[in-house]
């Protein structure tokens, strides 16, 4: 069994795919890497079998008809035969120093008496144009040993784990049934957030592991780009709703982690919707919050109570553009657009 599996999902990755790849190759024989070429129509798929018939063993290129980021991870995951799983987008890359260290890590815990559900690390924001790279760190989490939800001090509004930032245990989310959805955006979210219940032990490692490259105008986190799919949005934010009643999660650290997290991304689709300005996105703002409402009315009056759900929902066009003005500082601070 390898370590540590890589999936790297690719559409129409040719352009800079091989840095992604690359960059994941030093870890040997321990890992295993998984190239799956989603349908591609340029060179992703020679290039992916390049890499298979160079490094034996190690790379692996699968292909597949085209269902979107969300299928390509499904994949991965049927495929994988590391004991751990970890996401790396085409366009992204890993720090060398600190995955050595992410590698120790694992080794050392693999041989220990408790299963690691979840290991954590910092992702980077690679923004082009920008001199000043910004670190997102877990705040909250214990370093540099094994800790459980209870032991977690507290949580900040607005900073979740991305998926950018986890490395799962492949057996847990076979065990979780998680599928993501084909042909759907964004399902980064729920890749991150159903697993959680089924996490008993976590592992925070201090170090700036992911680099997470911003600055394609294609890309799925530009504002434009967001706007434009704001269905596929709002479909991720409706299947996290309908993933659990987290009024039933035992653990009351988790608990609050997921009402949080849901939280940010009800902002995020909400705020995503006021910024398109039309009529039409107006109305399914009010048809996301009636959806909530429905569905659980304690989990409305939780969300709509919050600070940042009340200020994505202030009345009119000067609420509206309160709610922008908001929204605009958390881009600064956040820097995901």
């Amino acid at each position: 069994m390898k370590l540590l599996t890589f999936a790297i999902p690719c559409y129409n990755s040719e352009a800079y795919m091989e840095k992604c790849i690359e960059s994941i190759l030093p870890g040997g024989e321990d890992v295993e890497i998984l190239i799956v070429d989603d349908g591609s129509t340029d060179r992703t798929a020679e290039i992916a079998d390049a890499y298979e018939e160079k490094y034996p063993g190690i790379v692996r290129a699968i292909h597949q008809e085209n269902g979107g980021h969300g299928e390509a991870v499904n994949t991965g995951i049927r495929n994988a035969s590391g004991l751990y799983f970890k996401v790396v987008d085409s366009d992204d890359w890993v720090d060398e120093d600190a995955y050595r260290k992410i590698l120790a890590t694992l080794k050392d815990l693999a041989g220990g008496g408790e299963s690691l559900d979840m290991l954590l690390a910092n992702y980077v924001y690679e923004k082009e144009g920008v001199k000043h790279k910004r670190v997102m760190r877990q705040t909250g989490f214990p370093k540099d040993r094994i800790f459980t939800w209870s032991d977690v001090r507290h949580f900040h509004k607005g900073h979740y784990i991305l998926m950018h930032s986890v490395i799962y245990r492949t057996k847990l989310l076979r065990e979780c049934g998680l599928e993501l959805p084909k042909h759907t955006f964004y399902v980064d979210n729920l890749y991150v957030y159903q697993p959680l219940p089924s996490v008993r032990n976590m592992y925070y490692l201090d170090v700036d592991f992911y680099r997470y490259f911003i600055g394609r105008e294609d890309q799925s986190v530009n504002e434009s780009v967001m706007i434009s799919r704001i269905d596929q949005q709002i479909k991720v934010n409706k299947l996290m709703i309908d993933s659990y009643d987290l009024w039933k999660i035992p653990n009351v650290k988790c608990r609050k982690y997921m009402f949080n997290y849901l939280e940010i991304i009800t902002v995020v689709s909400t705020v995503m919707l006021l910024r398109s300005g039309t009529v039409e996105n107006l109305e399914k703002k009010r048809e996301l919050w009636g959806y909530i409402k429905k569905k659980d009315i304690r989990l409305f009056h939780h969300l709509r109570r919050g600070i940042m759900g009340n200020t994505m929902n202030l009345p009119g066009r000067g609420g509206r553009k309160i709610s922008i003005a908001a929204y605009r500082i958390s881009q600064k601070v956040v820097g995901f657009n």
